[in-house]
């Protein structure tokens, strides 16, 4: 019995537009956020898919941005469990920083390293090992067990943790999964086999727009 997982990157947030370090801090969608986030959740809407079940983390631009989604797809009630295992990187002494501030205290050679090593964090904060670390167990025993029992599943996160995911399904080496960016607001689409490996993805938007 094949299930679906459907990965979501939440809108654009505040924090975004303003180019500050965001990782567990809590703002919220811009104008632009909100329409991504519209756009995304039409496009599962023209599939015609029905959810069994939502997740998504504890901080409001992917609660908000999951709500939108739903409200597109008809189901305003669907079941959905939060928590933070799905949160984005905590980029620890940098959140909050403006990104061009961060590179004037510390160099932008090592922002850079913090941004984009697989395994070096920021002080105070996760790398993006540290991120995969906490999301895909959390994956293997509460999410996946559900799409290998058929269920359709949509799950509204971030950036970093769902490249988290991203990694693992699509089997890419730690050098790869850096050079992945995932788009705001378009919907990944995977269909699994019964031993979890993926049988087909499918992704309904233009990720060129990732950022």
């Amino acid at each position: 019995m094949s299930g679906t997982l459907v990965l979501v990157r939440h809108g654009q947030s505040d924090w975004n537009l303003k180019n500050l370090f965001t990782g567990w801090k809590d703002p919220d969608l811009t104008p632009l956020g909100i329409q991504e986030a519209e756009t995304g959740g039409q496009a599962l809407a023209d599939t015609g898919i029905k959810f069994d079940i939502a997740f998504t983390s504890d901080l409001k631009r992917a609660q908000n941005t999951l709500k939108i989604v739903l409200g597109k797809l008809g189901q305003p009630d669907l079941e959905t469990i939060r928590d933070q295992a799905l949160n984005e990187r905590d980029y620890g002494d940098l959140s909050g920083l403006n990104k061009d501030d961060a590179r004037a205290k510390w160099g932008e050679e090592q922002v850079h390293i913090w941004r984009r090593s697989y395994d070096v964090p920021p002080p105070g904060g996760e790398s993006l090992r540290d991120t995969g670390a906490r999301v895909w167990p959390y994956y293997l025993t509460e999410i996946l067990p559900r799409v290998l029992r058929g269920e359709k599943v949509l799950v509204a996160a971030h950036g970093n943790s769902l490249r988290s995911l991203v990694m693992v399904l699509d089997k890419l080496t730690k050098e790869e999964i850096l050079g992945v960016n995932l788009a705001t607001g378009v919907p990944m689409v995977y269909v699994l086999n019964a031993d979890s490996t993926v049988a087909s993805k499918d992704v309904l938007g233009d990720m060129s727009g990732a950022h």
